[in-house]
């Protein structure tokens, strides 16, 4: 007897895919995108761990639809944006679909060095009907040279992109007249390792030194100490940065969202903390290899 109500509950409940959708998805999203990016199953459901990688993406979404409103105006032959390390093109193709699809002119660039990738990206552009999005088989330092993509980019993208592929991705947007940056940097060794190469001379030199004496530590202080260089690069470079955190983003550690938005407002400020940063940690290599764009560029480096 004490089972028939939970029999009778059951045939009379509603199916639980619909309001999961309803309520998750949003109205106009390609259902078989989702699909082929496996965050709905094939019967176009959503499971514990795809919502939670829905709702991931959608607030991820949200920072960049602001940036995309803002600018589309400006842009009368269309947005464009570069997506660098797109691996598996998720968010281009996110972006497309909420964004670009709806718009009469733009595009998408997924700018990938694994050609698996790359082609598995084309062929589900084709099947989807996303017409204004091209994947190209480079890496970032190539892309700035390739005559693949146009002149200037409005938005460059990195997620995730390892080391120094996020300082590339700055200077191809750089080099590209970018309206925006959205960065999600992970990996960042390269401090780290310039830290490690005159640690001894350090230690001598200034008890602030002892922030970087163990390796965790110098992991950890090369990581925050590359991405303050980056804001501070970026608004030397006339962009106004927001720094930020992912909420919610839990496959990942690296969660720190930067975000730049051009003014042409260039802050000589910025320049010399920069520098001073730079010579205090004895990292002053970096000037000659990454923060190059203001040395080339004079009148860069003036407000």
């Amino acid at each position: 007897m004490s089972t028939s109500p939970r029999k009778t509950r059951a045939a009379g409940a509603a199916p639980r895919a619909v309001p999961a959708l309803d309520l998750d998805i949003r109205p106009g999203q390609s259902i078989a995108l989702l699909q082929e990016l496996h965050i709905l199953t094939r019967e176009a459901k959503l499971n514990q761990d795809s919502r939670r990688k829905l709702k991931q993406v959608y607030h991820l979404y949200q920072f960049i639809e602001k940036l995309l409103l803002e600018l589309a105006p400006a842009a009368p032959n269309g947005l464009t944006l570069a997506d660098h390390g797109a691996g598996k093109s998720y968010l281009g193709f996110i972006l497309y679909d909420l964004f670009f699809k709806t718009l009469p002119k733009g595009h998408i660039y997924g700018i990938e060095t694994r050609p698996e990738l790359v082609q598995r990206s084309t062929e589900l552009a084709q099947r989807l009907g996303f017409a204004r999005m091209s994947f190209l088989n480079l890496t970032v330092a190539e892309s700035a040279q390739s005559d693949l993509l146009p002149a200037q980019i409005d938005v460059v993208t990195a997620l995730h992109a390892c080391d120094t592929a996020t300082d590339d991705a700055i200077a191809f947007g750089l080099q590209k007249k970018a309206r925006a940056f959205v960065l999600v940097p992970c990996c960042q060794a390269e401090v780290a390792r310039c830290l490690n190469q005159g640690k001894a001379l350090s230690l001598a030199r200034t008890p602030l030194a002892e922030l970087w004496r163990h390796p965790l530590h110098t992991r950890e202080l090369g990581s925050q100490i590359t991405n303050v260089l980056r804001c501070l690069y970026l608004e030397a470079c006339g962009y106004q940065v927001t720094v930020t955190e992912l909420v919610g983003w839990e496959h990942s550690m690296k969660n720190e969202l930067i975000l730049a938005r051009y003014t042409g407002q260039r802050k000589r400020g910025a320049q010399q903390r920069l520098q001073a940063i730079v010579a205090e940690f004895g990292i002053g290599e970096l000037l000659d290899t990454r923060f190059t764009f203001l040395r080339d560029n004079a009148e860069f480096g003036a407000e």
